[in-house]
Parts: C-alpha cells; structure tokens; sequence
C-alpha cells in the first residue's frame, strides 16, 4: 500500500471574533495526498479552502490536529527541521501581483529563496534563476525587470519558478489561474502538468474551475462551510456525485450545447450560506438540503468510506444514490 506524501488529520482553524466567539475556517478535516498525485479541492467562496492550504503549510498555525510530511508531524517541527519541511513545500499564490515584492527584480524574487536553503555563488544564482525562468516560459530578459512590467500571465509563470527554485517535492496551487484571463489559464495549467511529470511534484490544487479542476486532478475533495463532505477519484465524482452539495456545484457547470444545456435538471440549491461563527447544528449543509431531517440536525455526519476510496459525509448518502440510479434507468 502506497504511503502518502502528506496527511492531514482532524485539522481545525479558529479565528476569534470578538471577545468570546471563534469563527471555525476549517473543521476536522482529514485527507491524505500521495507521491505524484493532484488532489483539486473546490467549494464555495469562504468555505475555507485557502485557510486549509495555508494551514498546512504552517503559514497560520493550526488550532488542532495533525500534519504528517513523510510520516513526521509538521506540527512539532521547530527551527531546522521547520525550515527543511518548508524547502519541501511551497505556495503559488491566487493574485500573482500581490504575492511579488514589486520593490525587487524578478531575478530577486526568484532566488530569495536560494539565499535561504543554498550555499550558492552569485554566479550560480544567476545561472539557476536563467534556468528556471526558461523552464516556465521567460527568456533571460525578464530577469531585470519589475513585476508592474510584466502581465498577469507573466506574473504568474514568476511565481511558479520562484516556488520551484528551493527544489520542493509538494506545491499547493491556490486559485492559480482566477486571477487570468481565461486565454492564459490553460497555457498556466498546461505548464503546471508539464512540470508535475518532469520534476515528480505533488500538487494540491484549489480553484473555482470546475473543469479546470477534473482536467488536472486525480481526486478531488468538496468542502462546505470548512468541512470536508465529499472526497474521491476525479472521475467517479464528475460522473455521479453522492452528496446532495456536491451535485449543486456540478450542476452549474453549463454545456456547450445550448439544446441539451436547456433540457438539463438543475439541482438548485435553496436559501443562503450559513455563518461560520453560527453554523447549523448537526449537519451544516442541511438548511439547504432536500433530503435533511431530523437526524441531519442532531448528529453531524463522519466522513466515511462507502466505495473504495470513496468518501463521503452524509447521513442518507444511499437515499441520494438510489435516486441517482432511477434517474439513470
């Protein structure tokens, strides 16, 4: 049995509001991803995506639970061991205007991070930045330049090679491609995979996109409200979703044939998000569900496994596959 790169397990995020309230950004959430692997995780915006990505990473400390890297806990880690984990794992952020330093060269904000994990001559610095500028699609003139003076698109393939420069065998991918235009982004997921299969990189990518994200991703893991309800193979999730949210989401996703786009069953989801600070009790999509009852409200659903490396947190999970499969016959 293969042994994940990395784990999360029971993690949780607080933020306080006020003086005696804690919003809850991510809740219990617990998955693994494996050498080589995408795991691509979507929702809805301020469902804590971002949060638990960062969380992992030790960019915000974790309120509770563990970060296993290579079976060792991340959350122990101090000084050089910290800083050897940080080397191995590293962020390309959502606005690749605002995560550059727009006071330094490009040849800067690329080998900064040299500075800090490699002994390495100027000369070596500046011949490894070339490189790397290369490998994502920028000649040697970029070097010199600032980031106003590049595009978006430019920008992006900078904040790629500053996070290859440290050699790292994880990279989450945080909304990498929202920020744009809709004639780049292809070219910037296209890159991303090109690398994944030349460097042995281990990606967990987080987007909007949904048909971004069944394009690169191997599995794929759904949260609502900072919990994690729907976790699976790519495949088996875009062809027959078993969480009642999980089948909204993929609803909106429109066709390219308006005929069949318009004799499409939208599942339609009722009401409004509820507050993280005061979330339902029991389960937190049930104010919007159509199979919820009682027990919904009483107990919170485990995520468990239903099908071999299929998960899912649902308390009548089968009721919406029976109905699934007579809507099929």
């Amino acid at each position: 049995m293969r042994e994940p790169l990395i784990e999360i397990r029971n993690l949780s995020k607080s933020f306080p509001v006020g003086k005696k309230r804690l919003l809850k950004a991510v809740d219990d959430v617990s998955f693994a991803i494996y050498p080589g692997e995408t795991l691509g995780l979507v929702g809805e915006s301020g469902c804590g995506k971002t949060t638990c990505s960062r969380t992992l990473l030790r960019l915000y400390e974790p309120s509770a639970g563990s970060i296993l890297f290579k079976n060792q806990d991340v959350v122990r880690l101090k000084g050089r061991k910290l800083l050897e984990f940080k080397k191995s794992a590293q962020m390309i952020f959502q606005d690749p205007y605002a995560s550059l330093d727009p006071r330094m060269t490009i040849a800067e904000i690329v080998g900064e991070g040299m500075q800090v994990h490699f002994v390495m001559t100027e000369r070596q610095r500046q011949a490894r930045v070339t490189e790397l500028l290369a490998k994502v699609g920028l000649t040697e003139d970029y070097a010199n330049r600032f980031p106003h003076e590049l595009s978006g698109g430019q920008r992006q393939r900078v904040g790629i090679a500053r996070a290859l420069a440290v050699d790292p065998e994880f990279i989450v991918c945080d909304e990498p491609i929202s920020a744009l235009d809709v004639s780049i982004q292809a070219q910037i997921v296209n890159l991303l995979l090109r690398l994944q299969k030349e460097n042995g990189l281990t990606y967990l990518f987080i987007s909007h996109d949904l048909s971004m994200v069944k394009h690169i991703s191997d599995r794929v893991g759904i949260m609502y409200l900072g919990s994690l309800v729907e976790l699976g193979p790519s495949a088996d999730i875009f062809k027959s979703p078993l969480h009642p949210y999980t089948q909204a989401l993929l609803a909106a996703i429109p066709t390219a044939d308006p005929d069949l786009e318009h004799a499409r069953q939208h599942a339609r989801l009722e009401g409004e998000v509820p507050s993280p600070i005061d979330p339902p009790s029991g389960c937190k999509f049930r104010t919007r569900c159509t199979f919820a009852d009682a027990c919904c409200a009483a107990e919170t659903p485990a995520l468990h496994e239903v099908a071999p490396g299929y998960f899912i947190a649902c308390h009548h999970w089968s009721a919406v596959k029976m109905v699934i499969d007579n809507k099929v016959r």
